[in-house]
């Protein structure tokens, strides 16, 4: 887990696709947390890709880190109301207390539920990360 969650803040930016409809959508994210043993990612509950989420909760993660690997992560996205997990995502991505507080009524988090990760490489095997 502390793999995944460091090869995301090793690609400072990584992208979340969702499904709007029957078309897909892909949006620039920059922070990611562990808490409970999952992978965190944190949103505007006023955005199109929060009310995606929870109306088609499958997603797919995808960063490259500056070493040309990448990173796909799929699985589904639950909202996670726990002040204690919006509490971690503000400790580890100190730019989102910029935007957001634990009680502004818009900040959001979620998890990746049936979370699967590969790492990828254009000189090596896929490496199947188990979470």
């Amino acid at each position: 887990m502390d793999r995944v969650i460091d090869f995301l803040k090793a690609c400072r930016t990584f992208y979340v696709a969702t499904v709007d409809g029957d078309q897909p959508r892909v949006r620039p994210f920059g922070a990611a947390a562990r808490y409970k043993n999952r992978i965190y990612i944190a949103t505007n509950n006023q955005k199109d890709v929060f009310k995606q989420m929870l109306a088609n909760p499958n997603v797919e993660i995808c960063g490259i880190a500056p070493d040309g690997r990448w990173i796909r992560i799929s699985g589904r996205a639950v909202a996670d109301p726990d002040l204690a997990a919006k509490r971690r995502m503000l400790e580890e991505n100190a730019p989102l207390k910029s935007m957001y507080s634990l009680d502004d009524g818009i900040f959001e988090v979620l998890y990746i539920d049936q979370a699967r990760a590969v790492i990828y490489s254009f000189t090596a095997e896929p490496e199947v990360i188990s979470l």
